[in-house]
């Protein structure tokens, strides 16, 4: 990726992918059945849990759009776009930003999933980002205008805060985040802000001790993750073994004093943990540690990593191990990131990322909210969006690009309308082909 500060490159782009030429999306002749793209993911995941992902994806078009990146990639690929690589999040949706803790315990709103992030054009995620408000907004009952709307500011947000990094030193740029005690008084309506303290407060209270209650019990005097089939099991011995070795692995991923850090821990129990949507069937393990006594635990996540849904679609990126794909994206994209993200491989090869299971992470209650309340946090997710792009792109170019009009605004919030539908057709589908039995789903999981 290229960081040059070089607004003749956002002029360039403009006439490989004019702006206006965003507002328009065609299923080409050769689109493949999303079906069949989400059966060719699971191939390699594990079978038993495929039918919670379907489940999962079938309740609704946003969850079938959350499950779908790689439906959505191979669709934004055939499209001709403006080669203004940043590190894409790769599925940024609105529901995969929220709330965590930075290391110096500020709660901070950014990105939160990185499983797919590659380099690209920086408008594909601006256009899932769109798409998934046009089609939340469908779901809650709000108005094509009013959808269009809400897609429309988050655009536009992204705009403007792209042209103001555009200004801006590269420290001031790399230092940038979204605090979000300075978000509340900006909230216009009181009932509003009584739901955004809320949601501050619950999510300062999602920590590893508040886990350690929730997520395990006491047997024969020892603690132990609690079992939960299926979306929550015991490891076997030989897998309590493996888990052991990679954590070994894994320690030598993180700086010395994170390594210092860590060793402070003690390993205690293990399981087997669903999550997401669109990650379900791939491999997940939840480890429990304590510190100085069993009131002073820490729970790691261990995610299979897997290849991103985008690089199908894109040149080879710089890094051969996806689970460190993961995790220097998520490095890049965020404003600051989880002190025990690492990286390592396991059994049969496979990559896998360790990060924080709980650190104060807390997400948006999006179909619950109104128009304006919509409205209102599109732009905080294409504000957000901005910032991480601004720290590995070329910000100018991209600024460039966009430039003073909503030309490009309204091409992106008339695609996401057009996309929506898209993904109210995709999940009909999904939803007859477990009807015919054609795959398996598990309802309510």
């Amino acid at each position: 990726m290229s960081v040059a500060q070089n607004p003749d490159r956002g002029r360039a782009a403009r006439k490989r992918a004019p702006r206006s030429s965003h507002g328009t999306w065609i299923p080409s002749a050769d689109r493949r059945d999303p079906v069949g793209v989400l059966e060719r993911q699971g191939r390699d995941r594990l079978p038993e849990l495929l039918p919670i992902r379907y489940g999962r994806m079938s309740a609704s078009p946003l969850a079938f759009l959350r499950g779908a990146a790689a439906v959505m990639a191979a669709d934004l690929a055939a499209q001709p776009h403006t080669g203004l690589t940043v590190q894409l999040c790769g599925d940024a949706h609105l529901l995969n930003f929220g709330l965590y803790a930075s290391p110096e315990r500020s709660l901070l709103f950014d990105l939160n999933d990185f499983d797919e992030t590659y380099p690209g054009p920086f408008e594909w995620d601006v256009k899932r980002l769109a798409a998934s408000i046009a089609v939340a907004a469908r779901e809650n009952g709000h108005s094509e205008a009013k959808a269009h709307h809400a897609a429309r500011g988050a655009v536009t947000a992204y705009r403007t805060a792209m042209r103001r990094l555009a200004g801006r030193g590269e420290l001031e740029v790399w230092y940038e985040r979204v605090d979000v005690d300075g978000l509340l008084p900006l909230v216009r309506s009181a009932r509003h802000r009584r739901r955004a303290g809320d949601s501050l407060t619950r999510a300062r209270r999602r920590t590893s001790l508040q886990a350690l209650g929730k997520l395990t019990e006491v047997v024969d005097g020892r603690r132990r993750i609690i079992h939960d089939p299926p979306l929550l099991e015991p490891v076997g011995a030989p897998d309590m073994a493996s888990l052991r070795k990679i954590f070994s692995d894994y320690r030598s991923t993180l700086s010395e004093e994170r390594r210092l850090l860590l060793d402070r821990y003690r390993f205690v129990d293990a399981a087997r943990k669903v999550v997401g949507v669109g990650s379900v069937g791939t491999r997940c393990f939840i480890v429990l540690l304590t510190g100085r006594d069993a009131d002073d635990p820490l729970f790691l996540q261990i995610k299979e990593a897997r290849t991103s849904v985008l690089e199908d679609h894109l040149p080879s990126g710089p890094y051969v191990h996806p689970g460190r794909r993961v995790v220097v994206g998520q490095r890049l994209l965020q404003a600051t990131s989880d002190i025990f993200l690492g990286w390592m491989s396991g059994p049969q090869g496979r990559a896998y990322y360790w990060r924080r299971l709980r650190d104060m992470k807390g997400s948006a209650d999006v179909a619950a909210m109104t128009p304006s309340a919509l409205a209102a946090y599109a732009r905080l997710c294409g504000t957000t969006l901005a910032r991480a792009h601004a720290r590995s792109g070329d910000r100018t170019a991209i600024a460039t690009y966009l430039g003073t009009a909503t030309t490009f605004d309204h091409a992106i919030a008339d695609f996401a309308l057009v996309y929506a539908h898209q993904t109210v057709t995709d999940h009909a589908t999904l939803s007859a082909a477990v009807a015919a039995g054609v795959i398996s789903a598990a309802p309510g999981e």
